[in-house]
């Protein structure tokens, strides 16, 4: 059927489906829970070398070395501002609303290999964790799957070869960057098996827990798309305001990103089209080339809110104990962990289990509570990240003076008339 081709509209059914099941047959339901462990295994095994590649890519993309370090600073600085107000508005809105109170999902933590996920993890410490970031050797940092030493590895290649030469370490650049589409074109092969891994982790969810389970849900789903709009709206808007330019011409800009980006809740698909369409829109072509990659592994905002408000979310659930002190050492990792990885539907959730890893304050197996409405979160995380890496390359720009208001004008009339399809035929060839 044509209507079941769009894989969202696959995941939907599969949750439709996992949730009678739960209801009907909660003891089979139950059972469905490897399916939903599978997949998240499979997307785990992609994430490092995608930080690699990401990361790397995006540090020699930019050409004059004079300009790398004045927008480096500029661009770290405003990510992490962003990205720790996102935190912020996540934590406070969790607190305020807490939609996971009253499910009383304790035995999540008893789940059949929870224990083998965790073992081996010390105690969270600060000393343990600077300590943790420099990986034994740079190879064991991709074998062990620990995400801060990937991401201190690529940081450094990406600025060494930036500082090299343009003679054998370009090619190596085009082989990262060909390692890239490879790594993509396999997550494309994983995805098609979201409805399997929705299917199993919403079903063991519902079978266990009972369907209540579906009202904590909704209220979770509600309060991020309602808390993410909010910092779209007052704190991007703040930003547009401040630099000069409208947010909703930001968002006129770029509607047809955004409508590819709902469809696939992926924002890596609108990468090339985003860095085409922001130089022609009046950005500097530096500018855009560094700060855009970059923004896609740095400056996620949407991922910072829904890290925040899922870690509320499972310990609400889980009546495990998390006053203000421990959200601060969370947050405080989170703030790290949060960076590096991508804007591919998932990408967040996987994240998610990798902080709970390492602080190990919270229950891993309370990633089974979110990962059967993972989707419906996903599209907003990734909708957010879009608009908040435009907002960026905008207003570094802005800062760099390094913005033409004439041609941004000027390519909102003539998007309007319909008269911008050089970035399409730009991409194709």
């Amino acid at each position: 059927m044509r209507v079941l081709r769009p894989l969202y509209a696959q995941v939907i059914v599969a949750i439709l489906l996992a949730v009678m099941l739960g209801v009907v047959a909660p003891a089979v339901a139950v059972t469905m829970k490897p399916l939903g462990d599978l997949f998240i295994a499979l997307l785990r095994m992609l994430l490092g070398p995608i930080i690699f590649c990401s990361v790397v890519l995006g540090l020699t993309h930019i050409a004059d070395m004079r300009q790398l370090g004045r927008l480096a600073g500029k661009a770290l600085l405003y990510f992490e501002v962003l990205t720790t107000l996102g935190m912020l508005v996540g934590f406070a809105a969790v607190n305020i609303f807490r939609p996971g109170d009253g499910l009383h999902a304790r035995a999540l933590a008893l789940t059949p290999g929870i224990a083998k996920l965790t073992s081996g993890s010390g105690d969270f410490t600060l000393t343990h964790f600077i300590l943790s970031i420099v990986p034994g050797t740079l190879v064991s940092a991709f074998s062990e799957g620990q995400i801060l030493q990937i991401l201190l590895v690529s940081v450094l290649v990406g600025a060494a070869l930036n500082l090299t030469g343009k003679g054998s370490e370009s090619r190596l650049i085009g082989l990262i960057a060909e390692l890239q589409q490879v790594l993509f074109r396999i997550l494309g092969f994983f995805m098609r098996l979201a409805p399997l891994g929705a299917f199993g982790a919403m079903a063991a969810a519902v079978g266990m827990f009972g369907a209540v389970t579906l009202v904590y849900l909704a209220k979770l789903v509600a309060l991020y798309w309602l808390t993410t709009i909010v910092f779209v709206l007052v704190v991007l808007g703040a930003i547009g305001w401040w630099i000069g330019i409208s947010l909703f011409k930001v968002l006129r800009l770029v509607r047809e990103e955004l409508v590819i980006v709902l469809g696939t809740a992926s924002g890596e698909v609108v990468l090339p089209r985003l860095i085409m369409k922001l130089e022609q829109a009046g950005c500097d072509e530096a500018v855009v080339g560094f700060v855009l990659p970059a923004g896609y592994s740095f400056n996620l905002d949407g991922t910072s809110i829904y890290m925040a408000i899922a870690v509320g979310f499972i310990a609400q659930a889980t009546d495990t104990p998390f006053d203000w002190a421990q959200q601060a050492a969370v947050l405080g990792v989170l703030l790290l962990t949060s960076k590096g990885g991508t804007t591919v539907a998932g990408g967040a959730f996987v994240k998610l289990a990798a902080t709970l890893q390492t602080v190990k304050t919270l229950p891993l197996a309370g990633l089974n509570l979110l990962f059967g409405v993972d989707r419906l979160m996903s599209t907003c995380v990734a909708l957010s990240n879009v608009i908040g890496n435009t907002m960026a390359v905008f207003a570094i720009a802005r800062w760099e003076r390094a913005f033409d208001r004439a041609a941004f004008d000027a390519f909102l009339l003539e998007q309007s008339a319909g008269r911008t399809g050089t970035v399409d035929r730009g991409i194709e060839q």
